[in-house]
């Protein structure tokens, strides 16, 4: 039946499985925005306070889901805003697309009113901002054109597609049919590939796996874990893909990232064959690719990716295997394990070093250390963690376990990306897509204050369970931490003059309160617990009080030590 191209969209989408959608309306789009109004009760659209805070949204709603989030934005100004949350989920490598409002099709090339080249702007490649960009000018190809982009962001690498809809397209009349729902086509390892690992590990004698990236479900994250029972291998997550292996596990052995723990990071140096499944092993990860150097690393390498452009670009590795995370770990846990295995001894040391590593050092009058372990203690177990980007984070990675996620899915959305603002916006579409689970933010004063207004949105479509942590000492801290190293007291630009977040909190809606001390923390969690409505807790930390390890006194002092 002929209906106008904005709607025959919103009815692709529902086809596709998609009940929300994150953006910021525009005019260029408003036959969409009618669309959503004609399908209410089967698709929602969430109006977001700024762009980078909606593509942050749907960049969550990706990661929670596994299938593409979904964010509309306008021309000019709209795309560029977002274009921080395609960078992200490109670099995170996480299912979105990105739909952009364009200038109607007889303005195109004039320079008109916020008229960019979108396939220019977001140039897809290895080292692009998107998988795959185009313009749509047909109404009646419209649906192949959504189907072939949820295609693109779930295949091999997932990632993010942008489209362009030009405003005169989008009310033309088009009796094109709806396409069923896309789902991706499932790469397995080779078998002989698999025969080749097994040697491998028959033949190592300090082997360590290293588990990330994206495209896990709960049966391959129960397999990863039965492969590594089965070998009794000390088991690392990739930076801030902390959940793809339960935390608790006696096989765990920590994250590997910034901030990781010295001993986990000399256990990958010295490890002699390293197991990298479903991680792309960025900068972050090898510590500035020191720990595994490119391009030929010390260590044999495997390395499993569902991405064959991924797959010997940084690395030269001894075994190369292109698969789902999913598929392989499946295929992994059918491999037959001898009886007695040599490091059976150092996956007990790892563990024991990771859980050394919980043990923190007092600091007073507020103890980050202490504030970590009471949300470990007192949030339920599937509650979704959510952080930007700042040293403040470190304190999360160190001291909260998460769980696997065979266990209640992703429970962990952070950027690899390294986008400030990103929390935030996590968290409030954490709270609205599973409304039953406690998402919880923590947050840099800097990072906050980069996507704030987001709070409007929490308080304007009703999330409940949903908590933030402003972690204020008044300074970029990863930034101030770096100069200090680099150019000791010499201080410049990394200052900051923050409001009253709790006040700002309040003003939105929220409940709030300041906290300066550790002992009155344990108490205003268990109000924010119980409110029923979004709560804000402003702490209060000194600026000296840099990262999980040390203070900014002690980075001045070994900088000056060094240069005297």
């Amino acid at each position: 039946m002929p209906r106008i191209a904005g709607h025959a969209l919103v009815e692709a989408l529902i086809a596709q499985g998609v009940h929300t959608c994150f953006g910021v309306p525009g005019e260029s789009y408003l036959a969409v925005l009618d669309g959503f109004h004609e399908h209410r009760e089967q698709i929602r659209f969430i109006a977001c306070r700024q762009e980078g805070g909606a593509a942050f949204m749907a960049e969550a709603q990706g990661k929670l889901s596994g299938r593409p989030g979904v964010c509309f934005v306008t021309r000019g100004p709209g795309a560029t805003n977002a274009s921080i949350g395609v960078h992200t989920a490109f670099q995170d490598s996480t299912p979105m697309i990105l739909f952009v409002g364009q200038v109607a099709s007889e303005q195109r090339d004039r320079e008109a009113f916020q008229e960019i080249d979108y396939r220019q702007m977001f140039s897809p490649g290895t080292l692009g901002l998107a998988k795959w960009v185009a313009e749509v000018h047909s109404a009646d190809r419209l649906p192949e054109y959504i189907a072939r982009a949820f295609h693109t962001a779930m295949q091999g690498r997932p990632g993010p597609v942008v489209l362009a809809l030009p405003e005169d397209m989008l009310t033309t009349l088009t009796a094109a049919p709806v396409l069923p729902r896309v789902e991706p086509v499932r790469a397995w390892p080779a078998p002989g590939g698999l025969r080749e690992l097994r040697a491998m590990l028959m033949a190592a004698e300090r082997p360590l796996l290293i588990a990330g990236g994206s495209g896990w479900d709960a049966e391959g994250a129960s397999a990863l874990q039965r492969f590594a029972e089965n070998w009794q291998l000390p088991v690392a997550c990739a930076w801030r893909f902390q959940d793809t292996f339960d935390n608790r596990h006696p096989l765990y052995a920590g994250d590997i990232g910034v901030g990781t723990n010295p001993k986990l990071s000399a256990r990958l140096r010295d490890a002699d064959l390293v197991i990298a499944l479903g991680v792309r092993l960025g900068e972050m990860t090898t510590q500035g690719y020191a720990l595994v150097q490119a391009p030929q690393p010390a260590q044999k390498l495997v390395h499993i990716h569902a991405g064959p452009e991924e797959l010997g670009r940084v690395y030269a590795a001894d075994l190369m295997l292109q698969a789902q995370v999913a598929c392989a770990a499946k295929a992994l846990e059918a491999l037959a394990a001898p009886t007695s295995l040599p490091w059976a001894d150092g996956a007990a040391s790892a563990r024991a070093d990771y859980e050394a590593n919980l043990v923190g050092h007092a600091v007073e009058p507020l103890d980050m250390a202490v504030v970590m372990k009471t949300v470990q203690r007192l949030l339920p177990e599937d509650t979704v963690y959510t952080n930007g980007a700042g040293n403040f984070s470190g304190w999360l990675h160190r001291y909260v376990s998460l769980p696997g996620l065979q266990h209640h899915g992703r429970t962990q959305l952070a950027p690899t990306s390294g986008a400030m603002g990103y929390g935030l916006p996590a968290a409030v579409a954490a709270a609205l897509l599973y409304p039953e689970r406690f998402a919880f933010n923590l947050a840099g004063d800097g990072d906050f204050l980069m996507t704030g207004q987001e709070l409007a949105t929490a308080t304007g479509y009703g999330a409940k369970r949903l908590i933030s942590v402003v972690v204020d000492n008044g300074t970029y801290g990863t930034i101030r931490m770096h100069q200090e190293r680099e150019y000791p007291g010499r201080v410049s630009g990394s200052d900051l003059y923050n409001p009253d977040f709790a006040a700002l909190a309040r003003a939105y809606g929220w409940q709030a309160e300041t906290i300066v001390e550790t002992a009155d923390f344990e108490p205003a969690l268990q109000r924010a617990l119980a409110a029923g409505v979004p709560t804000l807790l402003h702490l209060k930390l000194a600026t000296d009080v840099s990262t999980s390890r040390t203070t900014l006194t002690a980075i001045r002092q070994a900088a000056q030590a060094r240069s005297a």
